[in-house]
């Protein structure tokens, strides 16, 4: 059992994964704004294929972290993990700094970057999960945080790549992403002291160099693999529905080996696992239909009673979701807190619903946008609201999608579970990208009156599937909340035993 260091703190220990997280988003997101557009201005691809090769990546880059927690929880331990995770994605970013832009080399860079986000990402999670162990009333609230940091640096690169891609090129902001993550990795450097009594079992022992070089030997292989995968849309597809069958396969497993008292809360995480699935269709958007009606059918001013402020790139539009994200996550993550003490706290599943209710207005909002078009150009402030419903509803189901695996899956199945919910995002980023391609333009170019109800139709199409989502999940309360409690009780009844087990051994002794 690693022993509390003297002067260290749950705060000062989420405070260092806080940071790294937030350094390491700063990277991803920033490339992330500029990807589909990098393919489309640099590569040559079409909207169809520039949005379907995204989502291959997205998919593969949210299924990795299964293979990452399992190595955190079983080979390396999750600090080393995640800090190898790290090391990895820099490379990746630097890859994409070189000022080569041939098509394999891409592919390349993207695959370094699947197998540094699968080393990084549930790790992380995974690190803040064990740092509240057993504190109920404030896990809610410290995942919602952690989730703002998400926010904190991808608002930040969002809005700072796009401006210098303008001014001094693409390479030049895909080494800013670079050197945010090099930051991350000095800044978890000098704070790995808060840390070293958080982690998974193999962090208590020395590093085995034969299975740092077996997992250095498997992300190889791994990135090679995603070349492949990149470059055949037929694989692609078939690694989708294979993850989607994998995810049924680890909760079977998981719920034929667990112990009885802990069946009620893995079927409740599968229930939200499969809305998280929903979600992430609508926020795999924001990379390709959004950003690309934002080019244009997006006016990109703002102004209040005509007087200019400032103009957006498409790109940067991506930024308000992380603004809002900001913005809300204080505000939400006080009123768990508030309600978890007075003991009137809201399931994570009414919290679900009540976000696909705000993502399904958030969609009706960018649709009806359309009705206001002037010369097929929108105001960007339709961008803002639509953004700022959107975001409510991601703190309500993707930030609490986290905190739902810590609160429902033993501890010592966390880092798999963790892994699990990834494959689950991974495979609905992938059906996104399928969505988004109901408004891929034709061949030859459309002006802006053109191309505006594609778009629009498209979102009021993801407005009514919103809404359709949100009735299933009001639907299913009854049921987890059920589940829920029978988790509850499992937990106490737990504890109560372990409690007199241990006076027992004190009374024996």
């Amino acid at each position: 059992m690693i022993t509390r260091p003297p002067g260290t703190s749950e705060t000062r220990s989420f405070t260092t994964v806080f940071l790294i997280e937030m350094w390491e988003r700063f990277g991803y997101y920033g490339m992330a704004a500029l990807l589909v557009l990098f393919m489309i201005d640099k590569i040559g691809f079409a909207d169809e294929h520039a949005n379907l090769t995204w989502g291959a990546f997205t998919a593969l880059v949210f299924s990795a972290p299964s293979i990452g927690g399992w190595i955190g929880d079983k080979v390396l331990g999750a600090r080393r993990t995640m800090t190898l995770g790290a090391i990895v994605l820099a490379l990746g970013y630097f890859m994409l700094a070189l000022p080569y832009d041939a098509l394999g080399f891409m592919y390349a860079s993207l695959g370094v970057i699947v197998v540094g986000n699968g080393l990084f990402k549930s790790n992380a999670a995974n690190l803040v999960r064990r740092i509240y162990e057993g504190d109920i009333a404030r896990i809610d609230s410290a995942f919602t945080i952690y989730y703002m940091a998400v926010n904190i640096g991808s608002t930040f690169s969002m809005l700072a790549t796009p401006w210098i891609k303008d001014h001094w090129g693409w390479h030049a902001a895909f080494a800013v992403c670079c050197g945010g993550m090099l930051l991350g990795l000095l800044n978890f450097a000098l704070m790995r002291r808060t840390l070293a009594h958080i982690g998974s079992a193999p962090d208590e022992a020395p590093l085995n160099w034969r299975r740092l070089f077996a997992v250095i030997g498997g992300g190889v292989m791994l990135a090679l693999a995603t070349v492949f995968i990149l470059q055949h849309k037929a694989v692609a597809v078939t690694c989708v529905y294979g993850a989607g069958v994998a995810i049924l396969a680890i909760f079977g497993y998981m719920l034929s080996v667990c112990d009885r008292s802990e069946r009620a809360g893995l079927v409740a995480a599968l229930i939200l696992v499969f809305q998280v699935i929903l979600f992430f269709v609508f926020y795999q958007q924001m990379s390709t239909s959004l950003t690309l009606f934002a080019l244009r059918n997006v006016d990109p001013s703002f102004s209040i009673a005509g007087r200019h402020l400032l103009s957006w790139s498409a790109a940067q539009f991506q930024a308000l979701n992380p603004i809002w994200i900001m913005l809300l996550s204080p505000m939400l993550a006080l009123a768990y807190t508030r309600l978890g003490r007075s003991g009137r706290d809201i399931s994570v599943a009414a919290k679900y619903a009540l976000g696909f209710v705000v993502v399904a207005i958030g969609f009706f909002v960018f649709g009806l946008s359309g009705r206001y078009a002037v010369e097929g150009r929108v105001s960007s402030w339709f961008m803002v609201a639509g953004y700022g419903l959107y975001s409510l509803g991601e703190l309500l189901v993707s930030g609490l999608g986290l905190a739902m695996i810590a609160r429902y899956v033993p501890a010592r199945m966390s880092g798999f579970m963790m892994g699990a919910y990834f494959v689950a995002t991974g495979v609905s980023q992938y059906l996104g990208s399928l969505v988004a391609n109901l408004a891929r333009m034709p061949n030859g170019s459309l002006d802006a009156v053109q191309s505006l109800p594609l778009y629009t139709h498209l979102f009021f199409g993801l407005g009514w599937l919103a809404t359709a989502g949100a009735a299933i999940a009001f639907i299913l309360l009854p049921l987890l909340n059920k589940l829920s409690r029978e988790h509850h009780r499992a937990l106490q009844s737990g504890e109560e035993t372990h409690a007199s087990e241990t006076l027992l051994r004190v009374s024996s002794t």
